[in-house]
């Protein structure tokens, strides 16, 4: 599935996300560097009544908002830093789990530990439109 919208009407894609994955899944987000993947998790967040102001775990790794809500970002470590940490079964917990940058290596470690998972790949088409290509794993 492919939509195309603006940054600030993005609850089509969220609407859209939520009725294939439910509020049990994990998404990996790709996309290049300020196409909008953090965006997209707040636009998630604000549709599920997350108060907290959700900001980019690059630095810190993982953020969790509430007792569901999981934003990681493996960016600067990459996904063997995050698998050593034992992210993994942090994975197995009941909530959206957003992770920006989840590569190849994630994805197979991921099919094989019987994770399912989502992958949004986020292109940028203007200053504020994208185009959010959903994927079932």
């Amino acid at each position: 599935m492919t939509i195309e919208c603006s940054q600030e009407n993005l609850e089509t894609v969220v609407e859209k996300v939520l009725e294939l994955a439910g509020e049990n899944a994990v998404v990996l987000l790709h996309g290049d560097l300020a196409s909008g993947k953090t965006t997209l998790v707040q636009a998630f967040a604000k549709k599920l009544g997350i108060k907290e102001h959700v900001t980019s775990p690059t630095f810190s790794l993982q953020q969790q908002y509430g007792e569901k809500f999981f934003h990681y970002d493996i960016y600067n470590q990459g996904s063997e830093h995050f698998l050593e940490l034992g992210l993994l079964e942090e994975l197995e917990k009941d909530g959206l789990h957003f992770i920006e940058w989840g590569d190849e290596k994630l994805e197979n470690l991921l099919q094989s530990a019987g994770i399912k998972y989502l992958i949004i790949s986020i292109e940028k088409i203007s200053v504020s439109t994208r185009r959010y290509k959903v994927e079932n794993a």
